[in-house]
């Protein structure tokens, strides 16, 4: 039963804007939000995490720390479990350099992104809306949403891989259960940005504590990993092997990050003089230097693993999820290192609750000038991921994993391109970045990157679809 609000009379008219329910009983009502908020929503985050100027350096350095975890998480998805269990099963350590190549390429280009955001107090999405043909503008969108999408496919099979091994539920349940990571994103609503980050440290800690647990379970050959960090272009010497490498690149570098990190270091309260920029660029660098570097070290931790406990021991043909999971404890000899994995493949696969949305709602708002209810936003998101995965699942049952984790990585390879190439046009340009634009060093490493990168995801494109060979 509802009351009707008198909001005017106008010419003997009453005019009704709004209803409010009659409270004919007392008691706590629930009400979806409709409107963005904070933590997910760009625009309410912006500026609103305080820095001290005058702070000692130990201090500043706290108060920077976080935009990068978020960015970090991206970087340990399942898209990435899946490529490093196959590449250690198959070659040990012997790819562990092209792990560490990507890694040190995804770190350029994130620097480039945050630089970007910090210099203009605008994030890609919006200048590319500003800059571009409202067609362009429009396409550029439709890619990162279908890129938001795809990692969202891969958090999906993740997440849904980890329920059915932890709890035994079928696969198809497990897509199912995914979904209700909505209501985490509304028990966050209006909390502040920093609680986010928390929750993404948390994230992190948990995948790496497991690793480490792990890698003492299962003992590796240090020496043979060290080893291993030697680029060769002899380990590349076959097709196998360097499609598994541009396969780990493919899966290395995200483009809905590059979008998602020029935002989020807003949220950094810095004053537009130029020393306070500087300053901010140099900490946010640090920031997200540190936190990809522990997204390494974790993924060299899935191939090290894979390599010491599949590879070392015959078991050189493992190249899906479930098998290492099954075989972990079987030739650790314990079962708690196969509970453990899956613990750590659930971490992994809940992060694209918090980064997916967030990435969402600065595309929307960048291209579209558009913000809806982040509850909405991470519903639309998982809904259209679950489709296909619910599909996949049952017409090809628990082997539909592996394959659309590939399809997955797929789609993201084709789409960086199109996110790199304006990122380092923007970057290049001293008019729009003034003093903070590249230099010629960078320059050079940024289109080098970028030439690199987009044959090696083309030809793995080609390779997938078996266009080649």
């Amino acid at each position: 039963m509802f009351l009707c609000t008198l909001e005017a009379v106008r010419g003997g008219r009453y005019e009704a804007s709004r209803f409010i329910p009659l409270q004919e009983t007392t008691g706590l009502q629930f009400k979806l939000p409709t409107t963005a908020t904070a933590p997910f929503c760009p625009s309410e985050v912006q500026g609103t995490v305080a820095v001290s100027q005058g702070a000692p350096f130990w201090k500043k350095i706290l108060q920077f720390a976080g935009p990068g975890l978020l960015i970090s998480i991206g970087y340990m998805d399942p898209g990435n479990w899946a490529t490093d269990i196959e590449a250690g099963s198959r070659y040990g350590y012997s790819l562990l350099f092209v792990v560490m190549l990507s890694s040190l390429a995804a770190m350029a280009l994130q620097c480039l992104s945050m630089r970007l955001g910090i210099a203009t107090g605008r994030d890609l999405a919006e200048l590319s809306r500003l800059r571009y043909s409202p067609g362009v503008a429009r396409f550029q969108w439709l890619l990162a949403e279908l890129s938001i999408v795809a990692c969202d496919l891969a958090e999906v099979l993740g997440g849904a891989l980890a329920f059915h091994l932890l709890f035994k539920c079928s696969l198809t349940t497990g897509v199912l259960l995914t979904a209700f990571d909505t209501l985490i994103v509304l028990g966050l609503k209006g909390k502040n940005f920093r609680d986010l980050e928390a929750i993404m440290l948390g994230l992190i800690a948990t995948i790496g504590v497991g690793y480490i647990i792990e890698l003492a379970l299962v003992q590796p050959h240090w020496p043979s990993v060290a080893q291993g960090l030697i680029p060769s272009w002899q380990a590349l010497s076959n097709r196998e092997p360097m499609y598994l490498a541009i396969g780990i690149l493919g899966a290395t570098v995200m483009p809905h990050n590059l979008y998602l990190h020029s935002s989020i270091v807003q949220t950094r309260a810095v004053k537009r003089d130029p020393a306070s920029i500087r300053s901010a660029i140099g900490m946010s660098r640090i920031d997200t230097i540190v936190s990809l570097v522990i997204a390494l070290l974790i993924n060299m931790a899935i191939l090290i693993l894979a390599a010491a406990a599949f590879h070392a021991t015959g078991h050189n043909q493992v190249t899906e999820i479930e098998d290492a999971y099954k075989l972990l404890a079987p030739i650790v000899g314990t079962g708690f290192a196969a509970v453990l994995f899956a613990i750590t493949l659930l971490a992994s696969g809940q992060s694209s609750t918090f980064t997916g949305t967030v990435a969402g709602q600065v595309i929307m708002e960048g291209f579209l000038k558009l913000k809806i209810p982040c509850w909405q936003r991470r519903f639309i998101t998982r809904a259209l991921a679950l489709i296909p995965a619910l599909i996949g699942v049952q017409m090809m049952g628990n082997g539909a994993v592996g394959k659309l984790l590939v399809a997955s990585q797929v789609v993201l390879s084709l789409q960086l391109p199109f996110a790199l190439y304006p990122l380092i046009r923007m970057t290049n340009d001293r008019s729009l970045m003034g003093e903070f634009a590249n230099r010629l060093p960078t320059r050079l490493l940024a289109w080098s990157l970028f030439v690199v990168i987009s044959a090696a995801n083309l030809w793995l494109v080609v390779q997938t679809v078996g266009l080649v060979g």
